[in-house]
């Protein structure tokens, strides 16, 4: 078991290094193109960022899959299913669609048709869900009919949950980088653990997603040097909901009857994952809570449930006044809380410690939202190895006032003080999640032309 571990994480550190070194020159090749939007009113941002980073994602899907083709445990991945290549397809034609869209503004309706025909792409090829689990029930076989607008249904919720919540800055690649985390942990059981060959594929595309993520992530993090845009959150989101396809669809639960006493007792067995997974409510619960929400709140309020606002989860909680970090944080936090709670109940369903720990986290979780000025200062021992804005000697060095003011919010203050009188009003860093060289403090003179312009 352990050679096939050494495999998944040569796929997954090859995959991160190829997107990591292609982000840069990406970046760089966005400005020239001027793939670089104007700021919207729904932005976060204060500057303008470049898009594209979907291009660097693209390329470490397919360093991950080139590489797995050639790897002794994961070759025959390919060699048995045709999974794989189905992901390939539908995933270069929704990082098509994506580029195009960040250079160009596709319609949101033009949008929408390539993720389904994207979606029907990998249906031809087989990649699509066969059957359902029904608790009490058992193994319910459908139609192609009934598979196929399944399959397309989940493959468009996906992602536009994802999509819906790429609203700061390394927000959307590492929460899907924490729910692909989790949910390879239960494909990697169900297959090496149980020996059931069909949930091969799902973790495959587990590891490469996390791969991809990782990858992205530190060019991606506040203040983000360039955004993944649609060509990369479209990406992720399928690559998320082909692997919940394949081990949704694929993976039998007349497999399991030899480890769970029987098919009724195998389909209750893999309800917390199975169920949550297709709908979908637990891997990308926060994303897809944020979609619904965005849509009631649009509806209710006379507007398509396309039109952008800033009403969504991240939003809110920079209102009520948590930073840009610690609010991207928060949603990490809970992202991880629902994935791997959901896995750890699938595996000790009948342990009820799991419960009371997830009850407990939840606790946690809340009280930190409820405290969104409260700034954590690392021990002594450890303020070698944390930013400075988190250490007692910087706190010391720039005064009680400020080391007690939410992180990044003390500039502004003092720029408050220093300017008196009319004029416009500094930026608040912590709060507005400003990018680049203002990340330190108000917007600097120079126009975007110019700063497009400079070697930043």
């Amino acid at each position: 078991m352990g050679q096939p571990v050494r495999d998944y994480l040569l796929t997954l550190c090859v995959t991160a290094a190829v997107t990591y070194l292609l982000t840069g020159p990406v970046r760089k090749f966005a400005i020239a193109v001027g793939a670089m939007p104007a700021i919207r009113a729904r932005d976060v941002h204060r500057e303008p960022t470049p898009r594209l980073g979907g291009i660097a994602m693209f390329g470490g899907l397919c360093a991950g899959l080139i590489v797995a083709d050639h790897l002794e445990h994961l070759s025959g991945v390919f060699e048995l299913s045709n999974e794989p290549r189905a992901l390939l397809s539908g995933a270069a034609l929704i990082w098509l669609i994506g580029v195009l869209d960040d250079k160009f503004e596709l319609d949101a309706l033009i949008k929408l048709g390539g993720q389904m025909i994207a979606a029907a792409v990998m249906v031809i090829q087989g990649l699509t869900i066969l059957w359902l689990p029904i608790p009490g029930v058992g193994t319910v076989a459908l139609t192609q009919w009934q598979g196929t607008l399944l399959t397309v249904a989940l493959v468009v919720i996906t992602i536009n949950a994802v999509n819906f919540v790429d609203g700061l800055d390394g927000l959307a690649s590492g929460m899907v980088c924490i729910a692909s985390a989790a949910f390879f942990l239960y494909t990697y059981r169900l297959w090496f653990g149980h020996m059931i060959e069909a949930a091969a594929p799902a973790t495959l595309f587990a590891a490469i997603l996390m791969g991809m993520c990782l990858g992205f992530l530190p060019h991606n993090m506040h203040p983000a040097r360039i955004f993944m845009g649609d060509s990369g959150s479209m990406l992720i989101g399928l690559v998320l909901a082909a692997g919940a396809i394949s081990v949704t669809g694929q993976v039998d639960p007349d497999t399991m009857k030899l480890f769970e006493g029987g098919e009724r007792e195998a389909t209750h067995a893999m309800l917390p994952v199975f169920i949550p997974l297709l709908l979908p409510l637990t891997i990308i619960a926060l994303p897809a809570a944020d979609l619904v929400l965005a849509i009631v709140r649009r509806t209710w309020n006379g507007q398509s449930p396309f039109a952008a606002d800033r009403g969504h989860l991240h939003h809110r909680l920079l209102e009520i006044g948590h930073s840009h970090s610690r609010s991207v944080l928060i949603m990490y936090f809970w992202s991880a809380l629902i994935a791997f709670g959901a896995v750890g109940y699938s595996v000790h369903s009948a342990s009820t410690w799991i419960v009371f720990v997830i009850v407990g986290l939840s606790a946690v979780g809340l009280i930190l939202l409820l405290m969104p000025r409260f700034t954590p200062r690392a021990p002594h021992w450890a303020e070698a190895f944390v930013p400075p804005r988190y250490r007692r000697r910087g706190r010391e060095e720039h005064g009680e006032g400020a080391g007690d003011a939410p992180e990044g919010q003390h500039g502004s203050e003092s720029a408050q003080m220093a300017s008196p009188g009319p004029g416009p009003a500094p930026v608040s860093v912590g709060v507005s999640g400003v990018n680049g060289a203002t990340a330190i403090g108000p917007r600097s003179r120079f126009t975007d032309r110019d700063r497009a312009d400079s070697s930043r």
